[in-house]
């Protein structure tokens, strides 16, 4: 299938993400921050994305969504490695996103990751080459110049409605990470039953900005979060995978999708977590044919 252009014109650009909002909270699998995929289809999963455009067009091409028991889980958009003029123009991935959850709603589910959390915050966060903040806003700019900051408003409102995590049928959990062991008692476990507050989000105890920051935890933090949302395992994203994928104790595998070695995960819905099938059953993305026409 080929990928949703990204719309040059303000206006459209800002319809494209607010509507695409909009679909988001209105998603009937939706609880909350919540996405609950009952019943039999397919998920594929992606780790960190990081404006690989390339990987994106792989992974929808890969996900089959005009078969509408299939489902996209997708992560970490904005904040590419490559700069035009200083700027980066990553948000040309989120409205390729948002026409994807257009074009099939229900079926894609962006993931809330911390570098979304710090645009909408304002709060400065780099991938080792300066302000990505700044460097996203500067590409706003060029792309749209006075009328910038209203696809800027937009952007925002599409990262607010974007979902913590969605559990698969078996019990499967995917996020963008999890809450560090060392706070995990200031965590509030139910922040997937609800909408995000301001206070959610905020760092650097909010329950958002815990579950999307976090490094460090370990089987038995997680012990009471997997009893408390009935899941047996995670899928997520934050951490370097080398190799694209890699089991973290016995409870967690780490996706990457937005480097050479990236990978995605295909995964029947009534699946139970088993980190050592997912490890070796990830496909690395360079073995996806790239669909023609996408760019």
């Amino acid at each position: 299938m080929s990928l949703p252009s990204a719309p040059r014109e303000a206006r459209e650009a800002a319809a494209v993400l607010l509507n695409a909002a909009e679909a988001l909270h209105s998603d009937p699998s939706r609880t909350g921050s919540l996405v609950q995929l009952a019943g039999t289809g397919q998920a594929c999963i992606a780790g960190d994305l990081h404006d690989n455009l390339p990987n994106l067009a792989r992974l929808a091409a890969s996900a089959a969504l005009d078969n509408p028991t299939h489902h996209l889980v997708v992560q970490e958009l904005i904040h590419g490695p490559d700069l035009h003029h200083g700027c980066d123009l990553s948000h040309r991935m989120l409205l390729r996103i948002a026409g994807l959850v257009l074009l099939h709603p229900g079926q894609v589910h962006p993931l809330l990751g911390n570098h979304e959390l710090a645009q909408l915050l304002k709060r400065g966060v780099s991938k080792g080459g300066g302000n990505s903040v700044v460097q996203f806003q500067a590409g706003l700019d060029l792309a749209f110049g006075e009328d910038a900051e209203m696809v800027s408003q937009a952007i925002d409102t599409f990262v607010k409605a974007m979902p913590l995590a969605v559990r698969t049928a078996g019990g499967v959990c995917c996020a963008h990470s999890m809450p560090e062991a060392l706070h995990m008692h200031r965590f509030d476990a139910d922040v997937l039953q609800r909408s995000l507050s301001d206070a959610d989000r905020a760092g650097p105890f909010g329950s958002a900005y815990l579950l999307t920051w976090g490094r460090r935890y370990d089987d038995d933090s997680l012990a009471s979060l997997a009893d408390a949302w009935d899941v047996t395992g995670f899928v997520l994203g934050h951490m370097h995978a080398d190799m694209g994928v890699e089991r973290r104790g016995e409870r967690v595998v780490i996706i990457n999708s937005d480097h050479e070695r990236g990978v995605l995960l295909h995964l029947d819905l009534e699946q139970p977590f088993d980190g050592a099938r997912f490890v070796q059953r990830a496909t690395p993305l360079q073995m996806v044919p790239l669909p023609e026409g996408i760019f």
